[in-house]
C-alpha cells in the first residue's frame, strides 16, 4: 500500500504544471486525417504510374497548403525515387 501511495505522490507531482495545451483539437485531428488521405492518394497515383514524381511533388506542396497538419510538418517534402 506504501508503494501504491508513494506512485500516486510521484505522478502527481510529475504531472504538476503539465497543461493540455499541446494536445490535438477534434478540427487539427481531422486536418491531419485528410492530409494522410490526400496524401495516400497521391502516392497510389504515383505508384500506379498515372502521374509523374514531379506531379506527385506539387500535389504534396499543395496538400500541404490546404490541410495545415502537424503531420505535415513532419512527412519528407518527396519520395525518395531511389528507395521506391
Amino acid at each position: 500500500m506504501a508503494q501504491l501511495i508513494s506512485f500516486n505522490a510521484d505522478l502527481i507531482a510529475i504531472l504538476e504544471g503539465v497543461t493540455t495545451d499541446h494536445f490535438f483539437t477534434m478540427e487539427q485531428f481531422q486536418q491531419d486525417m485528410d492530409y494522410y488521405r490526400a496524401q495516400r492518394i497521391a502516392k497510389a497515383l504515383l505508384d500506379s504510374g498515372l502521374i509523374f514524381l514531379s506531379q506527385f511533388d506539387k500535389l504534396t506542396h499543395l496538400n500541404r497548403q490546404s490541410f495545415f497538419s502537424f503531420l505535415a510538418e513532419i512527412m519528407p517534402k518527396s519520395v525518395d525515387i531511389s528507395a521506391v
